[in-house]
């Protein structure tokens, strides 16, 4: 009689998405809209996600497994961070259209939840509140970024 009362449970993937600081502050109604939006890959132990120079078109979840990034330096290649599950990379994808400038390669066999510039750009406009919560997590995360840049402080460089 009253459906829309219901609360909403969450599957252990939907705990898994809210455990990120990207979707912390989505209700789980939220998550769900979300979730159907993501689309699961799967990487063998180094295999490349993503090169250096490419167009980003995605952001990455680490559901499993962990990533290496990597960027060419004249001197070889530098690494710049190992991104374990709950954490995310290639987040300026979702806000243009830039090069990649770092590799991704797949550091243990990894599950990654994979979102499209396409799909975010699509909630934007069908659901502003979510798009919004998602935009501002973003814009923290790349202040943090930022700040840490500022102190000198090794940071995970835009991907």
């Amino acid at each position: 009689m009253f459906g829309f009362l219901k609360t909403h449970t969450m599957s252990p993937r939907l705990h898994r998405l809210k455990q990120s600081a990207l979707f912390a502050t989505l209700t789980p109604l939220e998550l769900k809209i979300v979730d159907d939006m993501l689309h699961e890959r799967r990487y063998l132990a180094d295999e490349i996600i993503f090169d250096e120079g490419e167009e980003g078109q995605a952001l990455y979840l680490v559901t499993a497994g962990r990533v290496l990034i990597t960027r060419a330096l004249d001197s070889g290649m530098e690494v710049v961070a190992e991104i374990a599950p709950g954490s995310f990379f290639g987040d300026l994808a979702l806000l243009d259209n830039s090069p990649r400038n770092a590799q991704a390669r797949a550091l243990d066999n990894c599950e990654l939840a994979v979102f499209f510039r396409a799909d975010f750009m699509g909630l934007m406009e069908t659901d502003a509140v979510v798009g919004y919560k998602i935009s501002l997590a973003l814009a923290r995360h790349i202040a943090h970024r930022l700040r840490e840049w500022m102190a000198g402080k090794p940071q995970i460089e835009a991907l």
